[in-house]
């Protein structure tokens, strides 16, 4: 069982972790190109309307893999993957997201791997601290 344990925290924190660094390397490129919103349809308008806001949430999440990875703030690991499940789910399944063909089974394959995210989050949470090396 503390395999299962071990794979689901590693699946939550490269789920993350990645989806981070897109949302970094997004933001950072629309930043670079001088935009000052985004047109993501998916996300709450105050999300939406600042890259800088997508940037610094971006960052904000990668932090908390960063932290959660070390044994540190991992209740916090545990909201910001709350936060992505919420907004995954409000932003294309119930506001009024028009999908293109093909890309209902690519959003259902990002919440479900949210959800699993969620629960690799939750099971961290009471996961001892490794020994730490000197």
């Amino acid at each position: 069982m503390e395999v299962v344990k071990a794979l689901v925290r590693f699946l939550s924190y490269l789920y993350h972790g990645l989806l981070c660094l897109i949302l970094l390397a997004i933001s950072g490129l629309a930043m670079a190109a001088g935009a000052h919103s985004l047109h993501l349809t998916m996300l709450p308008e105050a999300v939406a309307a600042s890259v800088y806001i997508l940037f610094f949430s971006a960052l904000f999440g990668l932090a908390t893999v960063i932290l959660a990875i070390k044994g540190w703030l991992r209740p916090l690991f545990f909201l910001w993957s709350l936060v992505v499940v919420i907004l995954l789910v409000k932003g294309y399944l119930l506001s009024g997201y028009h999908f293109s063909p093909g890309e209902f089974k690519t959003v259902l394959y990002a919440i479900g791997g949210s959800l699993i995210a969620l629960i690799g989050a939750w099971s961290q949470m009471a996961a001892k601290p490794s020994p730490r090396r000197l």
